[in-house]
């Protein structure tokens, strides 16, 4: 949050703000783009300068894909030239086919104009699942000698994100140019969800649900989540991800 206020309050940023978000299935990697986007934009990701960008949806055969190449670089130029302040969100880069999205590196760097458009203050967030296994087992690893989720730093997890999404062959990420001319200003890892912290899921979906935040109901809700390892149960197999579709069981 600070990189992205100061990236915010700056009048005259160097380059665009580029973000990439890392973790497992359910520990919050939507959720917290789609609030930094409900900060940034009154109607949030329903803003017309909000563009979000699916790999199954747009970009679903490798034969295509030149034609996605061209389309996402006219895409992103138009809608640039409509407003600098433009937001752009990847989701599933680990779905991405190799290759098609350094076609947006020169949208990223700190050139003035590119193709006529000065395109500095937009902001590019990539969110991907790659790496989710690593942060876990990392997580894991340092739970056990004894340091504790919430002293977890960047710098613990760099190796193993870097190794599993930047050197993956099957990463969009794969032999990118963004990353070897370190065009991505933070990595986001996210960590595996705790007890605790599933139980202020659930409350979060019963409010959200117009359903009465009751403990018990919080409380088996939680406890209904498959854990990990098998012997601790410390952390969420899926984060939050099914808490929404658990509640029904529990009313």
């Amino acid at each position: 949050m600070k990189g992205l206020r100061e990236f915010l309050e700056n009048p005259n940023p160097v380059k665009p703000l580029v973000m990439s978000f890392h973790g497992s299935t359910g520990t919050g990697k939507t959720y917290v783009s789609s609030m930094l986007i409900r900060y940034l934009f009154q109607r949030g990701l329903q803003s017309p300068y909000v563009h979000h960008f699916s790999p199954i949806v747009h970009f679903p055969h490798a034969e295509q894909i030149e034609q996605y190449k061209e389309s996402l670089k006219r895409w992103i130029q138009g809608n640039l030239t409509n407003c600098g302040r433009s937001a752009f969100l990847f989701d599933e880069m680990d779905k991405m086919h190799p290759g098609l999205i350094d076609v947006i590196i020169p949208f990223l760097g700190p050139s003035w104009v590119v193709y006529g458009t000065n395109y500095r203050k937009a902001i590019f967030i990539f969110i991907s699942n790659a790496g989710g296994e690593q942060i876990n087992n990392v997580t894991l690893a340092l739970w056990r000698a004894r340091k504790d989720r919430e002293e977890i730093s960047l710098q613990d997890l760099e190796p193993a994100i870097s190794k599993a999404v930047f050197e993956n062959p099957e990463s969009g990420f794969w032999k990118s140019g963004i990353i070897n001319e370190h065009l991505i200003d933070f990595v986001v890892p996210f960590l595996p969800l705790k007890h605790h912290h599933v139980k202020q899921c659930v409350v979060s979906e019963l409010i959200q649900q117009g359903l009465e935040v009751r403990p018990d109901v919080v409380q088996e809700v939680a406890d209904s989540i498959p854990y990990f390892p098998e012997e601790e149960k410390l952390f969420s197999s899926t984060g939050c991800k099914t808490v929404a579709s658990r509640i029904s069981f529990f009313f």
